[in-house]
């Protein structure tokens, strides 16, 4: 592939997208690497504003040096760039989980500190390839398998993929010409990691015409087929589903009537949505909270809880998930306006809706409401979603409404 076509490819993923500063999250790896000049190219030729972020883990003794490099490569070539560390795993869960987390959180943090309008990564057709296989092997449908999205919003933040199509050994190709060092993780050399092992059957498949163009293809067949599922699953919960303050209800007797895989999607639908997550829980998972709310109990899940209140089933944001939280956009999901000089923004909680007692008559559980953002000063509730005073302050989602998030590709 010359360079002009990987040039195109980039134009073509920008063809219908007016930006005025774009960023591109850079590894040090040769996929984000020529991402990066790929990205430089295009915009030095429609004059948008590139800047890079690096973000460190902190979890192995090379990433300083190689966030060092990517610094001298965005000096050498006048691209503003910035390293972000994380210090914020307190050693529970799942490590490699937590880390995406925080990355796309604190990348999406500096892209709205910028004014970036996109962030770019650097997934290739590999990264698909591998992806597609592992999620096969958790025996996925057509939802884990279908081809990754090109553009997606997380955190408040638009994300694009604009190499998703393109052979990693490609782009190493191209760095070579351009004579631009790039570092390989050693981790890509360690069994121990489930998309190592992958990587290594693909080689092993390859004699059988199974690579990674083939298993990019199959995985745009099931996005196409998932397509159709989607706008099935859209019209049986039309009309059915009430999103109201970011929370979602149904009536009971509507969510037992639906068909066992149309509940499944709902369910997963809407705890991305609701919790802003990129992906879906784990079967297993999202199977126990299935079986709780049909059996009328509650249950959290992905930082949502879902519960039965009279004859209707809610979920909405859980409060444990938020109560920590502060400053806007609020939880990556709210955009606040108003006069915020000395104030702060923090969950509305118990507390706050104490001093509410018009929330009462919205005819919304409390648990859908103390998760909302609220503004706070001196430890004094100034305004909320809920509250009735006028204040010149409101809130708005950031995102699609839950039937267009249903609709979406």
């Amino acid at each position: 592939m010359p360079d002009e076509t990987l040039a195109d490819v980039v134009a073509c993923a920008f063809a219908a997208v007016p930006l005025r500063h774009v960023g591109v999250a850079v590894s040090g790896g040769g996929d984000s690497m020529a991402l990066l000049l790929l990205m430089q190219d295009w915009a030095m030729r429609h004059g948008v504003r590139l800047s890079a972020v690096t973000f460190d883990h902190g979890l192995r003794a090379e990433a300083p040096e190689e966030a060092a490099l990517v610094a001298r490569i965005c000096a050498e070539h006048e691209i503003t760039h910035d390293i972000l560390t994380w210090v914020g795993w307190n050693g529970q869960g799942n490590l490699q989980a937590s880390a995406r987390t925080a990355r796309y959180r604190e990348i999406a943090r500096w892209a709205r500190h910028c004014g970036v309008e996109v962030v770019c990564l650097g997934h290739t057709c590999n990264d698909q390839a591998e992806t597609f296989l592992m999620r096969l092997a958790r025996k996925s449908g057509s939802d884990g398998l279908r081809r990754m999205a090109s553009s997606f919003g997380a955190h408040g933040v638009q994300w694009m993929r604009p190499l998703l199509g393109v052979e990693r050994s490609k782009l190493r190709q191209y760095l070579k010409r351009l004579g631009v060092e790039w570092v390989e993780d050693p981790s890509n050399a360690d069994d121990g990691f489930e998309r190592v092992r992958v990587r290594k059957a693909l080689d092993v498949l390859a004699p059988l015409g199974i690579n990674a163009k083939v298993l990019e293809a199959v995985a745009e067949n099931l996005a196409a087929e998932n397509r159709l599922l989607r706008h099935s699953v859209l019209e049986s919960l039309r009309g059915n589903v009430v999103e109201c303050f970011g929370a979602l209800s149904i009536r009971q007797e509507a969510f037992r009537a639906l068909h066992p895989e149309v509940r499944r999607r709902f369910l997963n639908e809407a705890l991305q949505w609701i919790a802003g997550a990129q992906y879906a829980p784990r079967s297993a998972a999202q199977g126990g909270i299935e079986r709780a709310l049909l059996e009328g109990e509650t249950q959290t899940l992905c930082g949502v809880i879902g519960w039965c209140e009279r004859d209707r089933i809610w979920l909405a944001r859980e409060f444990q998930a938020v109560k920590d939280l502060k400053g806007a956009p609020f939880d990556g999901r709210w955009r606040i306006e108003g006069p915020l000089d000395g104030m702060d923004i923090r969950a509305l909680g118990a507390e706050g809706l104490q001093q509410c007692p018009e929330w009462r008559a919205l005819d919304v559980p409390r648990r859908a409401l103390i998760s909302l953002p609220a503004v706070w000063e001196a430890g004094r509730l100034v305004w909320s979603p809920v509250s009735s005073c006028k204040t010149g302050h409101w809130a708005e989602r950031i995102g699609p409404s839950f039937e267009n998030w249903l609709g979406r590709d």
